[in-house]
């Protein structure tokens, strides 16, 4: 398991998966397609991983297990939406979906990373222009270094902790604290929780159409959704379902879905073409949650220019001010 994943990772992964769902849509058996796969990986690091995920299937394991059994390499809501397919016999519809999904995700990550390039010069290069007239002046190489290593150490320290903390393999209560704070920053919340409601909506389609009962149906893709949140909420109206009520009549009156997909859902459900509904929904909450981190990844580089222009403004008028105060004094 890489400490950090990268766009290269997260792009390398899509590919996997792609190539997993293209063989499968192909008539090709899972074991046959992961062989095929080993022979030619989107990396070397696949290897080892796919020898194991071959020797559990062949010792009669599930996909779902074989992928559990490799421990970390694959975060857990990958593995709950891959569950949740291969009981209704539909794994190369997950395949696709985690393969959009991870070249989205790497898409938007080199995005950012270029966006942030420009800002994190200009921000360096003011942490250590600062101290340098006073090192010109004395030559003190310790004083010059201390408050460059002071800003910069516990920046670092705190980005690299923000990264690995959202990372996808986490445990449940971890990520469910990391959800809660998300959900209070402007569109990434609202993005986060878009894509949640896209694999929702994913995994109970082909559940459905698998003929699962609507309760594990509704439990298996709240888990695949990979948020806490929602998995929280389906466990707690599953008594309700089991008195009697369906799950169109709770979807409104819990305060968790919003309206536009409560709304829908009944209307699919009272239908009879909720399989339909249910596709149109991911598509729609996978469109508008990927728009959404876009637009939060769009406006994070410039949040962070801005910063650090108004901190090299203000470095500028101190520099002045201290330099007319000793004019005056000694005027």
């Amino acid at each position: 398991m890489a400490l950090i994943v990268t766009p290269g990772q997260l792009k390398q992964r899509a590919e996997f998966y792609h190539q997993l769902a293209s063989l499968h849509s192909a008539g090709v058996g899972i074991i046959p397609a992961l062989e095929m796969i080993h022979k030619s990986p989107p990396t070397r690091a696949y290897r080892r991983p796919l020898e194991g995920l071959i020797q559990f299937l062949t010792q009669g394991y599930t996909v779902a297990e074989s992928f559990r059994k490799l421990g970390l390499w694959l975060p857990e809501f990958d593995i709950a939406l891959i569950e949740a397919a291969e009981q209704s016999g539909r794994l190369d519809g997950a395949f696709k979906v985690l393969a959009l999904y991870y070249a989205d995700r790497s898409a938007l990550m080199r995005s950012v990373i270029s966006d942030l390039t420009y800002p994190l010069f200009i921000f360096h290069f003011a942490i250590v222009l600062g101290p340098f007239p006073a090192f010109f002046a004395n030559g003190d190489l310790l004083a010059y270094l201390r408050p460059i290593l002071g800003t910069l150490v516990p920046i670092y320290a705190t980005v690299l902790f923000l990264i690995l903390a959202c990372q996808g393999r986490r445990g449940e209560q971890w990520r469910s604290m990391i959800e809660s704070i998300a959900n209070w920053i402007p569109l990434l919340g609202r993005g986060r929780r878009c894509l949640a409601l896209a694999r929702f909506s994913a995994a109970m389609e082909s559940l459905l159409s698998a003929g699962v009962p609507i309760v594990e149906s509704w439990e298996l893709s709240a888990a695949a959704s990979g948020s806490p949140a929602m998995k929280k909420v389906v466990r707690q109206i599953r008594p309700r379902v089991d008195a009697g009520e369906t799950p169109g009549e709770l979807v409104g009156k819990i305060g968790y879905f919003p309206d536009m997909f409560a709304g829908l859902y009944k209307t699919g459900e009272l239908s009879g073409q909720l399989d339909d509904t249910l596709r149109r929904l991911r598509s729609y909450y996978e469109e508008e949650g990927f728009r959404k981190l876009k637009t939060f990844c769009q406006w994070v580089p410039r949040l962070i220019y801005l910063l650090i222009m108004l901190k090299i403004a203000v470095g500028i008028v101190g520099f002045y001010k201290n330099y007319f105060d000793q004019v005056n004094s000694v005027l």
